[in-house]
């Protein structure tokens, strides 16, 4: 009966050890599908994973390209700018120098009207004082012929006698005047 146990058990099966023919028959469906992979698909993978690099390098060249591309936007509004607010002070210092120029001018302007005013203003009196004592002459003259020939007691009407008197009155009376000035 050991013997038959011994037998028995050499002809079972070994669970952990596949069958020989099984390893055989694996192997050769493993080759095979080995081989159909490296045939088609990894082909095919790679032509994926090639074109896939290639979009991702296009794309990381095209970012790199239109970052390029926005560095010089930005630095051409920028210089853009600065010439803008360069121009916009040149336009405000022109106004500025301007404005001073235009504030002279009616300032001038308005001083020689002044002066122009002014003197009109002081013609306009001196006309004003020259007839005025013209015509005070005139009533002075009147007025001290009139006293001269009530106080002398002649007549007066002669011009040449009425003149004279006259005359020598406001002499007197304007060197009286200056002596008391």
């Amino acid at each position: 009966m050991k013997t038959q146990i011994l037998l028995a058990a050499e002809q079972a099966p070994n669970p952990v050890l596949p069958h020989p023919s099984e390893i055989i028959l694996g192997l050769v469906a493993f080759l095979i599908l080995l081989f159909l992979l490296w045939k088609f698909a990894v082909p095919r993978f790679e032509k994926l994973y090639e074109e896939r690099t290639a979009k991702i390098e296009g794309g990381i060249e095209k970012a790199e390209k239109a970052e390029a591309e926005a560095e010089e936007a930005l630095a051409r509004y920028k210089a853009q700018l600065a010439d803008a607010y360069s121009e916009a002070a040149k336009i405000r210092d022109d106004a500025r120098l301007e404005a001073e120029r235009i504030k002279e001018e009616l300032r001038a302007e308005a001083q020689d009207e002044a002066a122009r005013i002014i003197a009109q203003g002081h013609a306009a009196l001196q006309a004003q004082k020259a007839q005025i004592v013209a015509e005070l002459r005139a009533e002075l003259g009147r007025n001290s012929v009139e006293l001269a020939s009530r106080i002398v007691g002649e007549s007066l009407e002669d011009d040449a006698r009425r003149r004279g008197t006259v005359d020598r009155f406001l002499a007197e009376l304007g060197s009286g005047n200056g002596a008391g000035k």
